[in-house]
């Protein structure tokens, strides 16, 4: 790798180098990464899978069977994360731990933490242990639908100023449909609640011993526009008992992105085995700080981080009102800019649970005799076939739907499906649906004049070239992809950086130690004209389940909920450890990278 450290003056010592920490946290597990501060070269990984993975079944110690639609963590599985994978990622790059000026962190969002007002996680306290309520929401618990439905019911009739900036729709996984979903389901732990915490500040609190909220999260999930949160009046015309949810359990000091949040406390120094004292940065959004890794920090660049799910971050110089957008914060992800999200609730979780659960044991083995995964097997006999040939087209719907329709109540759906389909074809359905998915949400940007000039993919699924060359040719646009195998994790290095003072903003810092590949695939124009025609045909779907021409799939989850309440069986799938089924699945979905590489 060219080091692009400057020059040193003929007969002057050279600088000593100097070494960063960004540690990303996942669903399933923590990386940790050392980077080199001059030009963000990646010296050395470390990886920790939770012990608890996902709660979704049962919950730990308990037994106690969760409701549908949960999905809890356990907070001590991201502490065990600076413990073991930090001083694996050091040992690993061969680095003097003196040397590292600053560690970065970055988190899942919305995963939100209630605790007490010191930072003790509820669920760690005896006489909450059996709470599910104590524990860790996850981005992906979306039981709180109700909570979120009349959250956004109330604020369109009251015409709510910050409805717009998300679209017009407040997600059933963001900050405020959650508390009120606690508050009205286990008023005793919500009474215990001093903060309502997004474990991305959790951590830095750990690190540094300083609670501050980041910008980022508390503008996207938190609902914080315009240096104010939702009223009083408004969330106790929701619930009374609400009415000072943001002034009591929110309300915090807010960092700027690429702020120090504080310095590395003796007791995290000695779970790392960093220097004490060094820069801690503000902490931020998986997604948001890939961005900068990705050298996307002018407007128009659209970043995909692809992995269980996929989120797209794009910065612009104008605010503007894009339907389904998760939000649009003047700063939230680097500063002069508007920062806009949109997402995907499932991608690679699609694909897993499509290949755990729905193919046979003939495409087990015959994957098996060629010496390759599953996912690969698939992906490569489904491309021996041209465009269409299938005779399938799918709504890629399976957790729900984040953009553009905000709804997590809608499910997957293939259609086409004869006597003659097989697992390639239902396979690659999946992955073309995904693909359509993203091109939905672009085409929501370009026609709100917040055109999306540059299309850049990062996360684990970019292993799967067949997928990228799909989206280029369903985008109609060239993909850029980012050369980092640990995007988030260099995104936190790069942060880390500027909070330590090696560089003065975030751009800078991007520019020096950030990695991208130009137009790593192009369009073929025979290819987009055949997926325009699937595209068509996905779009009647989309708008016909999605926006009200066909309200089965909202019957068809109540039908669930009130089955799932009146059954005490253990849910399929379950070991009874609280670790989850079909769900679980970010080990051989985004970990493992949907291995297919044909």
């Amino acid at each position: 790798m060219v080091d692009h450290a400057p020059p040193t003056a003929p007969g002057s010592a050279a600088p000593a180098e100097t070494y960063v920490v960004g540690v990303d946290y996942g669903t399933l597990s923590g990386r940790a990464v050392v980077v080199r501060v001059s030009d963000g070269a990646e010296l050395g990984t470390g990886v920790h899978e939770y012990s608890h993975a996902v709660v979704d079944t049962t919950l730990p110690g308990t037994g106690e069977r969760l409701p549908a639609d949960w999905a809890l963590q356990v907070p001590s599985d991201y502490v065990d994360v600076l413990k073991k994978a930090v001083p694996e990622a050091l040992a690993a790059a061969g680095v003097d731990p003196a040397s590292v000026v600053g560690i970065g962190t970055d988190f899942t969002a919305c995963t939100m933490v209630p605790t007490t007002a010191d930072g003790t996680p509820l669920n760690e306290l005896e006489q909450f242990a059996g709470h599910p309520h104590a524990y860790v929401k996850l981005w992906r618990h979306h039981a709180a639908q109700g909570q979120a439905d009349r959250i956004n019911e109330l604020a369109a009739e009251r015409g709510e100023s910050w409805l717009p900036r998300y679209g017009g729709l407040i997600s059933s996984e963001w900050e405020f449909a959650k508390g009120l979903q606690l508050l009205e389901e286990d008023p005793e732990v919500y009474a215990a609640t001093e903060h309502w915490v997004e474990a991305a500040d959790w951590i830095v609190w750990q690190l540094s011993g300083r609670y501050v909220r980041n910008a980022c999260t508390a503008g996207y999930k938190g609902i914080y526009q315009d240096g104010e949160y939702p009223s009083r009046e408004f969330l106790g015309a929701l619930n009374p008992d609400f009415a000072d949810f943001a002034e009591t359990k929110v309300v915090h000091e807010i960092g700027a992105l690429g702020d120090a949040a504080g310095t590395l406390t003796a007791e995290a120094a000695g779970w790392t085995g960093l220097p004490e004292g060094i820069a801690v940065a503000v902490g931020n959004v998986d997604a948001h700080v890939t961005a900068p890794a990705a050298k996307a920090t002018q407007p128009g660049q659209m970043v995909a981080i692809m992995g269980t799910s996929t989120c797209h971050v794009m910065n612009g110089d104008k605010l503007a009102e894009v339907p389904g957008m998760c939000g649009v914060v003047d700063g939230g992800i680097v500063d002069g800019l508007y920062g806009y999200e949109a997402g995907q609730s499932g991608v690679g979780d699609i694909f897993a649970w499509y290949v755990k659960n729905q193919v046979p044991q003939s495409a087990v083995d015959a994957a098996a005799a060629a010496g390759k995964s599953v996912h690969q097997h698939l992906t490569d006999v489904a491309y021996e076939q041209p465009v269409g040939a299938h005779g399938l087209v799918a709504l890629d719907w399976h957790s729900g739907n984040r953009s553009v329709l905000v709804d997590h109540e809608l499910s997957g759906v293939i259609v086409g499906q004869t006597l003659a389909t097989s697992p390639a074809d239902g396979y690659r359905a999946l992955l073309e649906a995904t693909a359509f998915g993203t091109r939905r949400i672009v085409q929501a940007f370009d026609e709100s004049g917040v055109p999306v000039t540059e299309f850049i993919a990062a996360g684990g699924l970019l292993k799967n070239k067949h997928l990228m060359q799909t989206y280029s040719d369903v985008l109609r646009l060239p993909i850029s992809t980012i050369t980092s195998e640990q995007g988030p994790a260099l995104g936190s290095a790069i942060h880390a950086a500027v909070a330590a003072g090696a560089y003065a903003d975030i751009r800078a810092a991007a520019e020096a130690m950030g990695s991208v590949e130009r137009a790593t695939y192009t369009p073929d124009p025979a290819n987009a004209d055949a997926y325009d025609a699937l595209y068509a045909e996905y779009l009647l779907l989309h708008d016909w389940f999605g926006r009200g021409g066909n309200d089965v799939m909202h019957r068809l989850r109540a039908m669930r909920r009130e089955a799932t309440r009146a059954s005490s069986a253990p849910a399929p799938g379950s070991d009874g450890d609280g670790r989850g089924g079909a769900d679980s699945v970010e080990q051989t979905a985004a970990d493992a990278s949907i291995e297919a590489s044909a």
